[in-house]
């Protein structure tokens, strides 16, 4: 069955969406970080996705407090990604309780310390992050798109066990995904667990990608638009 993972985007302690990556096109929600996080925990989630926006777009993490805080009163499991482009800036991520951290950037731009990651920590431990916009890796929040496919990237990096991808066309947009692009990459890299981001709309999308064998995906959006409930997530987990 494929793995349910609650996503909250944060922009200064707040819960965020963001439409197709574009910081002039969010949406506030009143909901806390820390009690949406309690609530996924409830309903039997197991893997939370948190990103830092402010950390994406200023080049080094931002909301490290929200981070921690969730860590220290969840017993969630975090990926944990925005802004991680430094050393300092990793075991910042660790220490203030993240599982796994997402790296998409520096694995663009410097393919060099991601792998230097890879070894230290373990590919148990780091996750790729693949932003695609028409195809091309996007970078820095998505504000910058680079002549480099997803073929490319991963080809640079033979260890990675883990990577999620977004198709920021899609993200925010409750159109539903990408299904050809990840049913392709799924089938491409068999021994990579990839990780379905953007635009999930209806448990219609999570079924249709886990009888596709896709192996994780990330909702956000569907769930703060009551597209998608906290029963309905309980639900496919109990039958998991």
């Amino acid at each position: 069955m494929i793995q349910i993972i609650p996503a909250i985007d944060i922009i200064e302690g707040r819960c965020v969406r963001l439409s197709k990556g574009d910081y002039h096109r969010q949406k506030v929600y009143d909901a806390q970080p820390l009690d949406m996080a309690r609530a996924y925990e409830d309903a039997g989630v197991k893997r939370l996705h948190l990103v830092d926006l402010d950390g994406a777009k200023a080049g080094g993490p931002q909301n490290l407090a929200t981070l921690e805080q969730i860590a220290t009163r969840t017993g969630l499991e975090i990926e944990f990604g925005g802004g991680i482009k430094s050393d300092d800036a990793l075991r910042a991520a660790f220490d203030r309780g993240a599982t796994y951290a997402i790296a998409g950037s520096i694995a663009a731009r410097q393919p060099e310390v991601f792998s230097e990651w890879l070894l230290a920590y373990g590919p148990e431990k780091m996750i790729l992050g693949a932003d695609l916009r028409d195809g091309k890796v996007s970078v820095s929040g998505w504000q910058e798109d680079m002549d480099l496919t997803i073929d490319d990237l991963i080809a640079r990096f033979p260890a990675v066990t883990q990577i999620i991808c977004t198709d920021i066309s899609r993200d925010g947009m409750l159109q539903g995904p990408a299904f050809d692009l990840y049913t392709s990459l799924q089938g491409r890299y068999p021994a990579i667990d990839f990780t379905v981001s953007g635009g999930i709309s209806s448990m219609a999308d999570i079924e249709r990608l886990n009888e596709e064998g896709l192996r994780r995906v990330v909702i956000g959006k569907a769930i703060y638009e009551n597209r998608i409930s906290l029963k309905d997530i309980e639900r496919w987990l109990h039958n998991a």
